[in-house]
């Protein structure tokens, strides 16, 4: 449906709604809030548009005109006027880390890097700013050189050096590449008689000698010598960063590959009654050997959908690969003018296959990250092998990013009721990289939303940007999804272009099907959680370059306005 049809339907729905008088309602003591004069897209099943609703005890018990919005009202009731403006349900990224949001002020922020020399001044200004301590480990935001810098490639631990001689320097990527400088190497252990680990790499340079960058499995030999954070410091990070998905018009996330500690910091702020983005929570623990992994499945102190509205388990995360713009997703062909290199897998075949069979039979689903065909080939494998042993039908189970999934693969999917949980943020700013990396075939095929809809249903996919390591702005993901532009103007897979109802429902119905929480949020209707955006444009009518342009104004969690934006 074109933008502006989907509009006159939309004032149909508005207009027969207002005729009759029309509104959701449950019985009790008058609301709370009520919140009136706006053009509310509901994004129900009908995608009823109303002018107002009501909110009571955190949740909506009225929806429909300001006539019978303000029937209910009592001397108690807060009324609010949102003077004409939109207002949409709480929008939900379905994939994030959203803990890194929240280390803004302890990390050097290298993301806004445009050369080396850039990238080596911000770690170098981070030490001298902060005064940090000789031998004092430093770490960065997430980013992605091949795709920010102009040499469009990484850093050298000589040029880290460089900036910090006396610091252990530990430079993130987008979570399958990072960059460490001389002394990490040497607090990891890692030097040129060091062998690669099983699914991962230690990069070297012309001499033998290690040059800094380690891949995928090599990250953890060097991430678990970095001191971890306190839980003190964890709990302030989590505060933080859920602040800052709220300014984006986030109300739900679901943070994927956390720690035992990271998921109690998160049911620590939720009992502080400190939270204000719902999270859904997949656990990620390193286990090299199915035995391991069985281990510490029976010593877990959680189980799956342990949790409540603010945080809850969702599953277990595993890799099976790595990604597009890193050269690692495993691929069924080859990379462009390489045709030797199909990627990497980021796992040995035989134990991921035993993991995800231990892990169903246990009680535990599982969300695998794959993103080349041949990666979900063996993703896809694994979780028939398990579901022949237990049925993992109804369970939910998901491919995570998918990003370069096959027909034949979503027709697969569908017959083993999985999930493909794709992020088209991928191909905004890091389009012209995938393109370069993979050629414009895969490039133009690369997250094939329209078919994923087709085939699976809203219910079986979602929206997401596996913010940190892409941009989080929600109204920038409807715009791609809508136009499939990236920031150049380039169309990547015209014919996955999805209508801008369907971009909005992936943002709001779908992703609470991840978590088993469908029927209480994801719309606003009459008893389901009061959450919902007031937005600076009408989504359904701007034209169709200035969706990326939509800010938000409010965001009110259970019924609590936890963002304002400045007059």
């Amino acid at each position: 449906m074109t933008a502006p049809s989907l509009s006159r339907a939309a004032g149909a729905v508005l207009a027969a709604l207002l005729a009759t008088g029309c509104a959701h309602q449950t019985a009790g003591t008058p609301p709370d809030v009520a919140y009136v004069n706006g053009k509310i897209i509901t994004a129900d099943k009908a995608f009823s548009i109303a002018q107002a609703v009501a909110i009571k005890d955190g949740s909506f018990v009225a929806v429909g005109s300001n006539e019978r919005i303000r029937a209910l009202v009592a001397p108690q009731t807060r009324v609010v006027d949102l003077q004409g403006r939109t207002v949409v349900p709480g929008l939900m990224d379905a994939h994030t880390h959203m803990d890194g949001a929240g280390t803004v002020e302890t990390t050097a922020q290298v993301i806004k890097a445009r050369t080396v020399a850039e990238a080596q001044t911000i770690i170098a200004d981070f030490i001298r700013a902060r005064n940090v301590p000789r031998g004092q480990w430093v770490q960065t935001s997430r980013w992605h050189p091949p795709s920010q810098l102009k040499e469009q490639r990484y850093l050298t631990r000589q040029e880290l050096d460089a900036v910090a001689p006396d610091h252990p320097v530990y430079v993130q990527t987008v979570g399958h590449f990072a960059m460490a400088n001389s002394k990490a190497l040497a607090a990891a252990g890692i030097t040129r008689n060091t062998p690669d680990p099983v699914g991962g790499r230690i990069h070297r340079d012309a001499n033998g000698e290690p040059s800094g960058v380690v891949e995928s499995a090599a990250l953890q030999l060097v991430e678990k010598v970095i001191p971890p954070p306190t839980f003190e410091q964890r709990v302030a990070q989590n505060i933080a960063g859920q602040r800052v998905y709220n300014r984006s018009g986030i109300t739900s996330t679901v943070v994927a590959g956390l720690s035992e500690d990271q998921i109690k910091a998160y049911y620590e702020v939720a009992q502080r009654g400190q939270s204000t983005v719902r999270a859904g929570m997949f656990w990620r623990f390193p286990a090299d050997s199915a035995q391991a992994f069985e281990a510490q499945l029976k010593a877990a102190p959680f189980k799956d959908g342990q949790g409540d509205d603010w945080a809850r388990l969702a599953g277990i995360k595993l890799v099976s690969d790595g990604g597009m713009t890193l050269k690692s997703a495993y691929i069924r062909g080859s990379y462009a003018n390489e045709p030797r290199n199909h990627g990497m897998v980021a796992v040995d075949p035989d134990t991921y296959m035993q993991q995800v069979q231990l892990a169903n039979r246990n009680g535990w689903r599982v969300h695998t990250h794959a993103v080349g065909d041949a990666a979900v080939d063996l993703t896809l494998k694994a979780y028939a092998a398990a579901d022949a042993q237990r049925s993992i039908k109804g369970r939910r189970f998901s491919v995570v990013h998918g990003s370069l999934v096959a027909p034949d693969q979503i027709d697969t999917a569908r017959a083993l009721d999985v999930r493909i949980d794709a992020q088209n943020a991928f191909m905004w700013d890091k389009a012209g990289t995938v393109e370069r990396y993979m050629g414009p075939l895969l490039a133009n095929r690369a997250v094939p939303t329209r078919r994923l809809i087709d085939v699976l249903g809203i219910e079986r996919t979602s929206a997401g940007t596996d913010n940190e390591v892409n941009l989080l702005n929600p109204f920038v993901g409807m715009y791609l999804m809508v136009t499939r532009k990236d920031p150049r103007g380039v169309v990547y897979g015209a014919d996955q272009k999805i209508s801008r109802e369907e971009a909005l429902r992936l943002y709001t119905n779908a992703g609470p099907y991840l978590t088993f929480e469908e029927e209480r949020k994801g719309a606003i209707e009459a008893g389901k959680l009061a959450d919902m955006v007031v937005l600076s444009a009408d989504y359904l009518s701007v034209p169709e370059a200035q969706i990326k342009d939509i800010v938000t104004l409010e965001t009110i969690v259970g019924g609590r306005s936890v963002y304002r934006a400045a007059p």
